[in-house]
């Protein structure tokens, strides 16, 4: 199968390139608008939604799809309604609709709300299409990988393992204290707080941070 569009992405822009470290659990630790936050390992897998987060995106014009692939998951899960939106707004939606099989990492509300409203508006811009494209596509690995097939790979390397991206780059995957830590080459990390929901053209992990792709 052919990953043409996804390939065909600019480098995500330089208001993601510091890493940082404040906490899910602490709010009052949120950073600026300029990098995301580094989520510490969930104690309670069932991260809530953020209607602010979601109220942040620009309105998309709907678009059907097959409910049971893993876009179509992303589109009816609550607590990825912004994650949803930004699909919409990078036109990636006929792209996770294709036979894949794909593996989404999709980031839940809050990660998204430690962004910063403004750094979110300004992605959902048509002119920041590429870049929003290639953070999503930072999220998403060629072929299907349950939780079992991660934590294999993880043990199977040592301790760590390396994942390639659609976008190109690469992902470490470790365990931290037992859950699946995904941390990018500038040090984000964010743990996988869902595992395995099960879609037609392959699998959607809920995780509680952003991590970005390797600029230049």
């Amino acid at each position: 199968m052919k990953y043409s569009k996804f390939l065909k992405v600019a480098a995500v822009s330089v208001l993601f390139a510091a890493p940082v470290t404040a906490q899910v659990t602490d709010p009052a630790a949120t950073p600026a608008p300029a990098a995301p936050a580094a989520p510490a390992a969930p104690t309670d897998p069932a991260a809530p939604a953020n209607p602010a987060a979601a109220a942040a995106a620009a309105p998309v014009a709907a678009i059907a799809v097959d409910p049971t692939s893993v876009v179509g998951n992303v589109l009816a899960t609550p607590e990825l309604s912004t994650l949803a939106q930004a699909v919409k707004a990078a036109e990636l939606v006929d792209d996770l609709s294709q036979p894949g099989p794909f593996t989404v990492f999709a980031p839940n509300n809050d990660a998204f709300a430690r962004l910063g409203a403004g750094t979110m508006q300004q992605l959902m811009q048509p002119a920041a299409k590429d870049q929003l494209s290639g953070l999503i596509n930072y999220l998403v690995i060629p072929g299907k990988m349950t939780q079992a097939d991660v934590v294999a790979a993880i043990e199977a390397g040592g301790g760590k393992a390396e994942v390639k991206t659609v976008q190109g780059s690469v992902l470490t995957a470790t365990l931290d204290a037992g859950i699946v830590k995904l941390t990018d080459s500038q040090g984000n990390a964010t743990y996988i707080t869902k595992a395995d929901v099960q879609a037609s053209n392959g699998v959607v992990h809920v995780v509680n941070g952003i991590v970005v792709p390797a600029q230049g």
